[in-house]
């Protein structure tokens, strides 16, 4: 059994919700499509390196979700919904990368 507690929840089948505010999330999705970060402040792209292993993103306090993974979502997404930990819904819409429809406020004050 694993006693790692990972600083995120997945609800349903495209919603991934940011539960702890100590550690931002850098969301990877497929390998054409760019990375996103969610902070305590909302969702924007992420434009650094990926951190390349559990180690080193726990120095940058960070946590890699790859939403395609088995224990995420396991397929990659096209339409992702975020809960922030600042009370809003951000809709990420893949297939709008390189727009600016493609990080969008869906929802505010969600709770």
């Amino acid at each position: 059994m694993n006693n790692y507690e990972k600083p995120f929840l997945v609800s349903g089948r495209n919603t991934l919700i940011h539960k702890n505010k100590k550690l931002d999330l850098v969301v990877v999705n497929d390998d054409d499509d760019p990375n996103i970060i969610v902070t305590r402040h909302g969702v924007k792209l992420f434009t650094e390196s990926v951190p390349a292993n559990r180690a080193e993103a726990k120095e940058r306090y960070m946590e890699v979700v790859d939403i395609s993974s088995s224990d995420v979502f396991g397929e990659v997404k096209t339409l992702l919904f975020i809960q922030a930990i600042n009370n809003k819904e951000y809709k990420v819409d893949y297939s709008k990368k390189g727009t600016d429809l493609f990080i969008r406020i869906h929802q505010e004050n969600y709770i």
